[in-house]
């Protein structure tokens, strides 16, 4: 499969549109981060790579994961990918959206309901990061480095999630964290579906000259 453009488009163009898709996906994923928590099936592999550092060094979930985010951002450099305004929004977003479902969203003890929260959870995971990074307004430190890695070696999508979830996971498990049934499920299952979703949700210059045309 030909690799996606996902290289930022200049901001003047359907910015309205793009901003409101942006906003949409950082708050669906966010929403996802916190049925994953709630479910109590396993973290999603940054999550137990975040506990794992945390067990090591004894520092509080939140500094942990400020600090691999100004690692991964650091791994940009090399792949010669550039932040923009949705690699800042995905910081504020996210954290403002995790916080406020938790607080409305139960723990969940049935086992039904914890395997349809994961599920749920996952799937809302895939779809936001599509949405969200099919923005070309910046991806957040994580995906952009899965973007930076699809472009500079033409892997798919499908193959560069996948691998990085995994390799995540490993060491964090290595470490002491957390994992899980729904673990393993996001790990295997986020990259294809995310390569599914994409192209559908992905801005081109072709979509905005559409969003131009004039209607009778």
């Amino acid at each position: 499969m030909a690799a996606i453009d996902l290289s930022p488009l200049n901001l003047r163009r359907a910015p309205a549109r793009r901003g409101v898709q942006l906003f949409a996906g950082l708050t669906l994923y966010g929403a996802s981060m916190a049925m994953l928590t709630r479910a109590h099936l396993g973290l999603d592999p940054w999550d137990v790579l975040h506990e794992g550092l945390t067990k090591l060094t004894g520092l509080s979930f939140g500094t942990v994961t400020a600090i691999a985010s100004v690692f991964v951002l650091l791994l940009w450099i090399p792949l010669r990918q550039k932040p923009g305004i949705g690699t800042v929004a995905n910081v504020v977003v996210i954290a403002v959206t995790v916080d406020a479902v938790r607080a409305v969203l139960p723990d969940q003890s049935v086992l039904i309901w914890q395997i349809l929260t994961m599920v749920g959870g996952i799937v809302a995971n895939a779809v936001a990061t599509a949405v969200y990074v099919g923005t070309r307004l910046g991806p957040g430190p994580r995906d952009g480095l899965m973007t930076g890695l699809h472009a500079r070696t033409g892997w798919s999508v499908r193959l560069v999630r996948t691998g990085i979830e995994v390799l995540v996971l490993a060491c964090g498990w290595l470490l002491g964290g957390t994992a899980g049934a729904g673990t393993v499920l996001y790990a295997l299952s986020i990259g294809p579906l995310t390569q599914a979703l994409l192209p559908l949700a992905t801005w081109t210059r072709e979509k905005e000259q559409h969003q131009r045309l004039p209607t009778a």
